[in-house]
């Protein structure tokens, strides 16, 4: 056989046993202190037996040595023994290795030295709290957890229509809708989870119209103790990288107040009613907060509100004066991701600075330090099919955001489909953005506060 036969030969499995020397798999140094361990028992062993075995080994060392230097010169036979050990280490590591991924990882040692590299990665990451709800959270969400596994998801639960709006009727406590949504983006098998949470049953007296999900975590909510240990058991289930936290546990009905005069109760109905909104909040008023979402809060590193409706995703959430007051007291860089597109009924005709001003007056305070908006308008076809629903590009005022002293970050985070015509924020795009944010923030603040030691 040739030399670079042999060397195709044995290359996959020198890159597989080079992978796991790779740092920050916190392996090697277990099996060395195993090792180690394993040397000083027997050493132990032979001392409490009154063998004297340094003497015994350092003597039989002794001979050896002389009678290999005698025959083999020393050059030869300490490049063998240097050899000889390297190899059985090598050996030793790759079988043990190779036995343990047989049972954890069957796809092969690649695979498991991947998922332990981006597991480490992942978990070293910085604590981000994502409040919101709709779509727009789950596709951030998407996106998020390619940088950090330890993600707090705020999720509101005023959502009263469709499948989640008849188990809340008939079943009582929270709607799963949101709460299912970002499950299913945070878990591991993502792509399979996501068809099977939101596979709808078409036909059956009772299950025409409901979604999987909705039921597995209405199920969940009836065997154990309540929605926050319903969530938690589901998310432990599916392996989801951080964690999904309803805003309250209290059983919020949305109103609000149109400028016609008329009172609209629920968040199905607001949206329906087709007007302009003047004044919002809910029933009960005031409602108490998840204490966990508060300890999420005074602990992260990077909060973010939004995308998604501006008043039946983020403002629901923002009606618990506990997370507004946690937000407000953060250190964390904090942003705003507002919607490219408007929303009828509820943000016709709104600019940029009418969302931060919507937010400002509802919270009291400016409780964000930034607001991300979409740079490039949708194409043409794009609009024309958004006019016919009367919804139009969110129109960037910059004057009016310097005005309110409000920072704008433009950015192109927007996916746009071609058949049917549709706009979305991008998962990937926008976390990019988002994240390349907060390590410019993180590290401006950093030199701010050398520059004042100084």
């Amino acid at each position: 056989m040739t030399l670079k036969a042999l060397q195709t030969s044995f290359r996959p499995w020198l890159g597989r046993s080079a992978k796991w020397l790779l740092p920050g798999l916190s392996v090697k140094r277990w099996l060395l202190i195993s090792l180690l361990g394993l040397l000083l028992t027997v050493l132990g062993l032979a001392i409490l037996m009154r063998l004297t075995p340094i003497f015994y080994v350092t003597r039989f060392l002794q001979v050896l040595l002389q009678v290999a230097t005698r025959y083999i010169p020393s050059y030869v036979s300490g490049l063998l023994v240097v050899l000889l050990g390297l190899f059985l280490v090598w050996w030793g590591q790759n079988r043990t290795l190779g036995s343990i991924t047989e049972v954890l990882m069957p796809e092969g040692q690649d695979e498991l030295v991947n998922r332990l590299l981006t597991h480490r990665r992942l978990n070293r990451g910085p604590r981000i709290v994502a409040v919101g709800g709709g779509t727009g959270l789950s596709t951030l969400l998407r996106g998020l957890k390619t940088y950090s596994s330890n993600i707090t998801a705020v999720v509101t639960v005023a959502d009263d229509g469709g499948s989640s709006g008849r188990l809340r009727q008939q079943m009582g406590g929270l709607p799963p809708g949101d709460i299912r949504n970002c499950l299913a983006a945070l878990a591991d098998q993502e792509k399979l989870i996501t068809e099977l949470f939101q596979y709808r049953f078409q036909v059956g007296d009772g299950l025409a119209g409901h979604s999987f999900g909705n039921l597995f975590l209405s199920a969940m909510n009836e065997i154990t103790q309540g929605w926050e240990e319903a969530i938690m058991a589901s998310s432990e289930v599916l392996a989801i990288q951080g964690q999904v936290l309803p805003a309250t546990l209290s059983d919020v009905q949305l109103w609000a107040e149109l400028e016609d005069g008329r009172l609209i109760y629920g968040e199905s109905n607001i949206t329906a009613a087709g007007g302009k909104i003047r004044r919002i909040g809910c029933t009960p008023p005031r409602p108490p907060a998840l204490p966990r979402v508060l300890e999420a809060i005074r602990n992260a590193e990077l909060i973010i509100l939004g995308p998604g409706s501006l008043y039946t995703s983020i403002i629901p959430n923002l009606l618990v004066p506990e997370i507004v007051a946690a937000i407000a007291a953060s250190s964390a860089p904090r942003i705003y991701v507002c919607n490219i597109m408007s929303q009828p009924g509820e943000t016709d005709g709104f600019t940029v600075s009418d969302h931060v001003r919507v937010l400002d007056r509802l919270c009291g305070r400016r409780i964000f330090d930034a607001v991300l908006a979409q740079k490039k308008s949708p194409s043409p076809a794009c609009l024309r099919r958004y006019a016919r629903e009367n919804s139009a590009p969110i129109e960037i005022d910059r004057q009016a955001l310097l005005h309110m002293g409000c920072r704008v970050i433009l950015a192109n985070v927007m996916d746009e489909d071609t058949t049917p015509q549709y706009v979305r924020h991008s998962p990937y795009r926008l976390a990019r953005i988002l994240m390349r944010w907060y390590s410019r923030t993180n590290g401006m603040e950093r030199r701010t506060a050398t520059s004042k030691l100084q």
